[in-house]
């Protein structure tokens, strides 16, 4: 992925308001964020616990998503595996979010979820740059390549039912 601005990152929002786009809170380390090593760039919203962000290039184009997610976690005791890069975590590492479908549907309460990283580092999972604080990546016959291919595919799937 290219290295984003703040401005490229509320441009590209596809389901919420322009003002709520505006307000968003964006990582102050963009410089330092590994890009190279990135298929999306995703954040958590560090004032609003149940939001999390997600923007990514597809078709030569930018598009981001708001996500929700629940803040309560407890008691989940579980292993549970990423949709969209197949790590395994242990407790609350995997997390329910949903996006508000873009246009008419968005604004009539229409949304899609999916299983995901809850701190959104996929890429760096898939990469070994990152290991699960407690699950794991199985051993796969596919290449570090197709692993890569296989999650961009899988948030493309997701992008897809968001009606882009």
């Amino acid at each position: 992925m290219r290295s984003l601005t703040e401005q490229d990152i509320r441009d590209s929002f596809i389901n919420c308001s322009k003002g709520e786009a505006k307000r968003l809170a964006i990582p102050r380390d963009l410089d330092e964020r590994p890009w190279h090593d990135l298929d999306f760039l995703g954040w958590r919203d560090p004032g609003a616990p149940d939001r999390s962000y997600l923007v990514t290039e597809r078709d030569e184009r930018l598009i981001g998503i708001t996500l929700r997610f629940p803040h309560s976690t407890r008691g989940l005791l579980h292993r549970s595996m990423c949709s969209l890069c197949l790590t395994t975590h242990a407790g609350s590492g995997v997390s329910l979010m949903t996006a508000r479908k873009a246009g008419t549907a968005g604004r009539e309460g229409n949304s899609v979820g999916v299983y995901i990283c809850a701190d959104l580092a996929c890429s760096l999972y898939v990469r070994g740059k990152k290991v699960p604080q407690s699950g794991n990546r199985f051993e796969e016959s596919l290449t570090m390549e197709q692993q890569i291919a296989r999650t961009v595919r899988n948030l493309s799937a997701f992008l897809d039912k968001l009606a882009l």
